[in-house]
């Protein structure tokens, strides 16, 4: 078993206040759910409305699978027009760890 986590430090574009902030990541945790069957969440500068961390884990057998899920994952958060992506995180935990 291998375990693949993603860590996005985003700046996010106009946005004015954390109501704006939730309506521009919602989309972009929920399309990452969708497209590729991940566990993906807000995870950090909650309280900071123009700055947000969005956290990925990918479970899988295959180390090579996990390794092309991650980079979907990265590709569409990087396409985003709406965020400017500052940093990405990448970790992977196997059997030996």
């Amino acid at each position: 078993m291998y375990v693949g986590t993603l860590s996005f430090d985003l700046l996010l574009g106009d946005v004015r206040s954390l109501k704006e902030k939730r309506s521009a990541v919602r989309p972009i945790v929920a399309e990452l759910q969708r497209k590729f069957s991940v566990s993906a969440a807000e995870v950090g500068d909650q309280d900071l409305y123009r700055r947000c961390e969005i956290g990925v884990a990918v479970v899988s057998g295959d180390p090579g699978h996990l390794s092309e899920v991650l980079d979907r994952c990265e590709r569409l958060v990087a396409a985003r027009p709406e965020v400017e992506l500052l940093s990405v995180r990448r970790r992977f935990h196997g059997e030996d760890d």
